[in-house]
């Protein structure tokens, strides 16, 4: 059987560093995990208008993260914190090729800022900035290396993502100052932190639609492979 093709979201970036010119960017494990989990990664450029070419492409959608936030006019936040900072064509192009991926139901995994844009394109809003709204918030800028754990996460049972781990708790590292602040109609909460703050989202209505806040693709846990693997069975079934 060929392996099912999947698309991946780029970041862009200003000119400056690797080029002089406007370039993408994009974590060479993101891809490393597709393939070992048996599909065919593909970069997807921002071109809103080719929404519908990729969809008629791709087998599957995986949105990843970066340093960058949605901006919260998409999910009526109101003003932009002081510490958000948007990429517009990016998020626009993100935004109508999950929607377009939904709507045809292929499966969809955000990771990440991934998850975040996803929480909004089923309908939820976003924390601005975690320190200012959580209590006693943890560090989910995790202060050492993204390859280690910064926290564990609380599994909830019976959820889609609970049967692919196996597991009531998974270690995680953590990389966001964002993150999902409401479960709306439609949207199950599959995990969450010490301090309150979610950290997994599912929408069982869809075939595989699932988001995680920290990187399986770092593979920190057993668990995170077992995300890669149930989502690409997804992708073939």
């Amino acid at each position: 059987m060929p392996r099912p093709l999947i698309g991946v979201t780029l970041d862009a970036e200003k000119p400056g560093g690797y080029s002089k010119f406007p370039w993408y960017a994009l974590r060479q494990n993101y891809l490393d995990a597709i393939d070992a989990a048996g599909g065919l990664p593909v970069a997807l450029p921002h071109e809103p208008d080719r929404v519908a070419d990729y969809l008629e492409r791709i087998d599957a959608l995986v949105v990843t993260g970066g340093a960058f936030d949605v901006d919260p006019s998409y999910y009526g936040g109101g003003a932009k914190h002081a510490t958000v900072v948007t990429k517009d064509r990016r998020t626009a192009f993100e935004f109508g090729v999950t929607r377009g991926a939904l709507a045809q139901d292929k499966p969809v995994l955000g990771i990440c800022g991934g998850q975040q844009l996803l929480h909004v394109v089923l309908g939820g809003r976003l924390i601005q900035h975690i320190p200012d709204a959580v209590a006693d918030a943890l560090a989910h800028e995790q202060p050492n290396p993204r390859d280690e754990p910064g926290h564990t996460v609380k599994v909830a049972p019976g959820t889609l993502l609970h049967r692919i781990v196996g597991a009531d708790e998974l270690a995680v590292n953590s990389a966001h100052h964002q993150a999902a602040a409401d479960a709306p109609d439609g949207i199950v909460v599959n995990a969450l932190a010490a301090d309150g703050v979610i950290e997994g989202i599912e929408a069982p209505r869809y075939r595989f639609c699932l988001g995680v806040q920290w990187h399986p693709e770092f593979h920190i846990s057993a668990g995170d492979a077992k995300i890669f693997r149930a989502f690409l069975d997804a992708a073939i079934s």
